[in-house]
């Protein structure tokens, strides 16, 4: 990929640490610099993703969140401070990134994502990070993945649980949840410990950098569960479906 230009006084020492990494160095952080990511759900996962995303050097942002801040965010949703109550996510998000990194070419759209406009809105990105709490949303964002060609990072959390996994087409998310459960279990029902949110927001932007930067091997085709009350990791291989309704007969295959 060829860059976007060389890099200023600043972001070379803004980005030293990266530049002297083996596995990034130049080439991958103009890889980042030339990138172009949606961040769908500004929540406890889209508030760490974004700010490690930005912090990153990636070349284009944009979040997208329909709701606004409020008190019972702030046990995990580290964007955002007491004084942000009441303002939209993507807006009191927007200020702090460009906080952090005025490199990075932000853009916040207040809306929800869905059947009716996720192709639309996705089209034309290099990688989506779907960090949202529901299955209709997340079922529409992957479908719109599949038929644009455009890699998906998804995460979740609930309790004491987190995951993240990489679906770069075939197999897609629906692959793995085919339909809504029909008494999905929200954060809001069962609760859920708010440093798990770091954990797996952070998660998924090293695996967005990774991707990106072509460094080590990606989850491509897999999913890594956390259990938190344990301190265990595993990871599983997610097989294509054969009779996806999305991704059956698409030839993508891999990142």
């Amino acid at each position: 990929m060829i860059g976007p230009g060389p890099f200023s006084d600043d972001e070379v020492e803004r980005y030293a640490r990266h530049l002297v990494l083996r596995e990034i160095g130049g080439p991958g952080q103009q890889k980042l610099k030339a990138a172009r990511i949606l961040m769908i759900g500004m929540g406890g996962l889209g508030a760490p993703a974004s700010l490690y995303l930005a912090a990153a050097g990636v070349g284009g942002l944009v979040i997208v969140d329909p709701d606004h801040v409020e008190l019972s965010n702030l046990q995990r949703q580290v964007l955002f401070t007491s004084s942000d109550r009441g303002r939209s996510k993507v807006d009191a998000g927007l200020r702090r990134l460009t906080d952090l990194n005025p490199h990075v070419e932000t853009q916040a759209l207040q809306l929800a994502v869905g059947p009716d406009n996720a192709l639309a809105l996705i089209g034309g990105f290099d990688l989506v990070l779907d960090g949202t709490d529901d299955f209709a949303t997340r079922l529409a964002v992957s479908d719109a993945c599949v038929a644009t060609g455009v890699p998906l990072v998804s995460g979740a959390i609930g309790r004491w649980t987190g995951q993240v996994g990489i679906f770069p087409g075939r197999p897609c998310y629906r692959c793995l949840v085919p339909e809504i459960p029909p008494d999905p279990e929200t954060c809001q029902a069962v609760g859920v410990i708010g440093a798990l949110a770091g954990v797996v927001g952070s998660m998924m932007a090293l695996e967005a950098i990774k991707l990106i930067t072509g460094a080590g091997e990606s989850l491509a085709g897999r999913l890594l569960v956390y259990d938190a009350l344990s301190a265990v990791t595993r990871t599983v291989r997610v097989a294509p479906d054969p009779h996806c309704p999305s991704c059956a007969g698409d030839q993508a295959g891999g990142v």
